[in-house]
């Protein structure tokens, strides 16, 4: 921020405007999956520590592989109920939506980037993330996550309730999750690269005129 005319605010909100619009723009093509919310889990931030992995040889794939369930499926027939309701919905759109949104959302609670969060979060959501960033803040921890590679995207399950459409996907990717204390040292997480297996929900009322879908549930696999 600086004093007098805030020139470089206004730069800044522009920046993060154009991320969020060029987000929703993809993730508002709509679609849908998701188990029923009865099941869904209380949505947490993202943990990072399941089993490391060797690193993959060769060049990481450019977009993560796109798995949708066959149509004769129940969830491919929640989908395509989905499709009827509203015929923009395309699942193989939304995971490359929901894709960026994962790529944006971890780095951001690494980066305690609240505002970016708070746009792509359902508010209770946000409330857990928000808790995990201000608990590592007042610990005077740091946190350093670099995505080297996602590697599939996966329409787990669907659920449509009316106009509301909840998606959840299996998100199979290589990250380092470092975490420093005050004096530099690590606390939590190493250097390894390590495969993490995350189950993300998404939401959306498909008669909203809002395109965007926000982010309702965290687990780990």
């Amino acid at each position: 921020m600086s004093g007098g005319f805030p020139v470089d605010l206004i730069l800044f909100a522009m920046v993060a405007a154009f991320l969020v619009l060029r987000l929703r723009s993809v993730l508002g093509r709509r679609q849908g999956y998701e188990r029923p919310p009865q099941e869904r889990q209380a949505a947490a931030p993202p943990s990072h520590g399941p089993v490391e992995a060797e690193p993959q040889p060769g060049p990481a794939p450019e977009h993560a592989r796109p798995v949708v369930p066959d149509s004769r499926t129940p969830t491919g027939q929640v989908l395509e109920r989905m499709r009827q309701a509203d015929p923009a919905f395309d699942p193989r759109g939304f995971l490359a939506g929901a894709e960026g949104a994962f790529r944006m959302i971890v780095e951001a609670f690494a980066r305690g980037d609240r505002q970016t969060l708070r746009d792509l979060l359902a508010e209770e959501t946000y409330v857990g993330f928000e808790q995990a960033i201000t608990a590592r803040e007042a610990a005077g921890e740091r946190q350093r996550t670099e995505i080297r590679a996602i590697h599939e995207m996966r329409i787990e399950s669907a659920d449509l309730r009316g106009t509301v459409a909840d998606i959840t996907v299996r998100i199979v990717s290589d990250q380092v999750n470092v975490t420093s204390g005050a004096g530099g040292e690590i606390v939590a997480g190493a250097e390894a690269v390590t495969e993490l297996n995350d189950i993300w929900t998404f939401q959306r009322d498909l008669s909203s005129g809002d395109p965007a879908w926000k982010l309702v549930g965290t687990r780990s696999a």
